[in-house]
């Protein structure tokens, strides 16, 4: 699954982040002007998901893993919802 962030919010205007959810874990694209950020996290190193959703604008996804975090903004409510479900379930499918 692939799920991309709205162009609207802020910081996705040119380049929109991107979440794919794989097999074994989640890839993170941040992209940027001149460089990017690409992550790959295994659901068995995600410790927390925490997702910001203010009242009137887009979603932030903050991922937890092995003492770092990745952040990706820019996703709607139902996306955000979707994604941490997904995260959850394929985390109890791997154990």
């Amino acid at each position: 699954m692939k799920f991309t962030a709205s162009r609207l919010s802020e910081g996705n205007k040119v380049f929109p982040a991107e979440i794919t959810l794989e097999e074994t874990g989640l890839e993170v694209k941040i992209p940027g002007l001149f460089s990017g950020d690409t992550k790959f996290i295994s659901y068995d190193s995600i410790s927390a998901v925490e997702v910001n959703t203010p009242m009137i604008g887009y979603s932030t996804l903050t991922f937890f893993h092995s003492g770092n975090k990745v952040t990706a903004h820019g996703f709607t409510r139902a996306d955000t919802e979707l994604i941490r479900e997904e995260i959850e379930k394929r985390r109890v499918a791997r154990k």
